[in-house]
């Protein structure tokens, strides 16, 4: 790859609870990877937007507040909106199996559990941007 692959961040909605995300955020840096955090409170809108400004390979966003089955499908339909077909949309927090499952169905990654190890998602993320990412 000629450039780091370059990842958002994001806490969506009033989920104030932003310590794992900043440790992701650690993590992918860590793995290479050039990462946005975007901060709290923020809208699909305001992230799907900062993912185009900021052209990323792929969005995390970060779910304790138990609204994953609200934000995941905006944020996919404004990506597919935008036509942002080749940008990955993952993320984690607490998820249920079932949920992920039907997430996933609709177009977004991988979820990951709390726990899971960070070279994890950096090695999922880093093999989904060879695969699907031409830069």
């Amino acid at each position: 790859m000629k450039r780091p692959i370059r990842v958002l961040v994001a806490k969506v909605g009033l989920d104030g609870h932003d310590r794992g995300a900043k440790v992701i955020a650690t993590a992918l840096r860590d793995a290479g990877m050039e990462v946005i955090y975007t901060g709290l409170r923020q809208t699909p809108e305001m992230v799907v937007n900062a993912a185009l400004q900021e052209d990323v390979d792929a969005i995390g966003i970060s779910i304790l507040s138990g609204a994953h089955n609200t934000v995941f499908p905006k944020v996919i339909n404004l990506m597919k909106e935008k036509k942002m077909d080749d940008v990955l949309l993952t993320g984690g927090g607490i998820i249920p199996e079932d949920d992920m499952q039907s997430l996933h169905k609709m177009g977004v990654g991988k979820l990951f559990a709390p726990g899971t190890p960070t070279s994890a998602i950096a090695n999922y993320i880093i093999d989904w941007v060879k695969e699907k990412r031409n830069f």
